[in-house]
């Protein structure tokens, strides 16, 4: 060891969170989340074909891309495992919606912790005009439902709240 002492740093900015937990394709349900694709899709049904020459059942996935919409298909051996996406999703305040360019939300949490890195919404299409049209500047109050998943945060419906 030399002479010198250097100080040093460790970050680590995610704790070491998952963004996702292995599963058997068997064990998935119907209203479920799984990955594909590195993709977070919702399950909208599961069928299973009966056990071939080599063995095994077969799932066979019917999703949809939880952030764009997209039609999704799978098949996966029930046996072999598959990755389930941790999904959140939490409500905030609209407070404010930035005049240009990617258009960021500020937000506001139950508690009144803010928010401001979220953006208006791309997928629906017209779900960001209806947030504006209701927002209508501050005369009214809506809530935003944020659903985050493998690193992808997006709105994903939103709300009139009356007084």
């Amino acid at each position: 060891m030399s002479g010198d002492d250097e100080d040093y740093t460790i970050e680590n900015s995610d704790a070491g969170a998952a963004l996702a937990t292995p599963i058997s394709a068997g064990e998935l349900k119907k209203g479920g989340y799984m990955l594909i694709k590195g993709r977070p899709c919702k399950i909208l049904s599961i069928s299973v074909s009966k056990t071939g020459k080599h063995g095994h059942a077969k799932c066979n996935f019917e999703t949809t891309d939880i952030f764009n919409g997209k039609k999704v298909m799978d098949m996966i051996p029930s046996t072999h495992g598959t990755s389930e996406p941790i999904v959140k999703k939490t409500e905030y305040e609209l407070l404010n919606i930035d005049d240009d360019e990617p258009y960021f939300l500020n937000l506001s949490d139950e508690s009144g912790e803010p928010r401001d890195d979220v953006k208006l919404p791309t997928w629906p299409e017209d779900l960001a005009q209806q947030i504006r049209d209701d927002w209508n500047e501050g005369e009214n109050v809506v809530m935003v439902t944020v659903q985050e998943s493998m690193g992808i945060t997006e709105v994903v419906s939103h709300k009139i709240v009356q007084d």
